[in-house]
C-alpha cells in the first residue's frame, strides 16, 4: 500500500524473537500489526519526503518465559507526534492526515487506503484490549514514535 501511494516504503526490520510460536486469534494480531507498520511506513516515507533515503521501520519482537505478555514494539523515524495530537490519536475519527477536498480524498481513499479514516488505531487497541492486552504510543517530536504491542498469550 505504501509503495502503491508514494513509490517506494521503507524497509522493514524484524528483530528479537523470530520464530516465535504462541497462541492468539490470527485475525486480531493481522490487524493490530496492519495498522501500526502502515502508520510507521506513512510517517517514516511523509517525513523523509525531501531525502534520498528513508530509515528502515523497526519491528522488535520479545518474548519473555512462557507465562509473560509477548510484546512487539514498532519504531520509526517518521518525525514524531505533536503534543497537541497526541492526546487523541486514539480517538475515532481523528485523523492527522491533511484534507485536500472532500471529493478529491474520497476518490484517493479508493484507490490507496493508506490512511485518513480516524478509526485504525482506536480499533487496534480494542482488538488488544479484548483479550487483555494493549496497545501504547511513546513519541517523540520531530524524531519517531514506539508503538508498544502488548498481547497476552491465550490458552
Amino acid at each position: 500500500m505504501c509503495e502503491r501511494k508514494y513509490g517506494y516504503a521503507p524497509h522493514v526490520e524484524f528483530l528479537g524473537e523470530k520464530n516465535l510460536s504462541f497462541s492468539y486469534i490470527p485475525s486480531h494480531l493481522y490487524y493490530i500489526l496492519f495498522e501500526v507498520i502502515k502508520n510507521s511506513l506513512r510517517a517514516t516515507v511523509e517525513h523523509h519526503v525531501s531525502e534520498s533515503h528513508c530509515p528502515p521501520v523497526k519491528v522488535v519482537i520479545g518474548d519473555g518465559e512462557q507465562s509473560e505478555d509477548v510484546v512487539i514494539k514498532v519504531s520509526d523515524e517518521g518525525g514524531g507526534i505533536s503534543k497537541p495530537n497526541m492526546h487523541r490519536v486514539f480517538s475515532y475519527l481523528f485523523t492527522t492526515v491533511r484534507d485536500s477536498g472532500k471529493s478529491e480524498k474520497l476518490m484517493d481513499q479508493a484507490q490507496n487506503p493508506l490512511a485518513g479514516l480516524g478509526y485504525g488505531l482506536p480499533l487496534a487497541r480494542c482488538h488488544a484490549r479484548y483479550f487483555h492486552g494493549d496497545l501504547e504510543l511513546r513519541t517523540i517530536a520531530g524524531y519517531g514514535t514506539d508503538a508498544y504491542v502488548t498481547l497476552q498469550r491465550l490458552s
